[in-house]
C-alpha cells in the first residue's frame, strides 16, 4: 500500500495533543480589531479543541500528525 500524503495546509493548523484530540487556533483576529472588544480579542487569544463532529475526517487528512 502506498504511502498516504499529509494535507499540508491542515498540518499547519492543527496540533495534536497527548491524548490524541486536534488543537486548533480560532479565527477573527487578523484585522478589523478596533470595533472587538478587549475581552473578545481575549477569548481569540486562546486554542481550542477541535469539535468531534469535525475529528474523523481530519484525522483522515493528517494521518501522520
Amino acid at each position: 500500500m502506498p504511502k498516504l500524503k499529509t494535507n499540508r495546509a491542515a498540518a499547519k493548523r492543527f496540533t495534536k495533543t497527548g491524548t490524541g484530540k486536534l488543537k486548533r487556533n480560532k479565527a477573527y483576529k487578523r484585522h478589523i480589531l478596533t470595533k472587538k472588544t478587549a475581552k473578545k480579542k481575549r477569548e481569540l487569544r486562546r486554542a481550542v479543541m477541535m469539535d468531534h463532529t469535525n475529528e474523523k475526517v481530519m484525522k483522515k487528512i493528517l494521518p501522520y500528525l
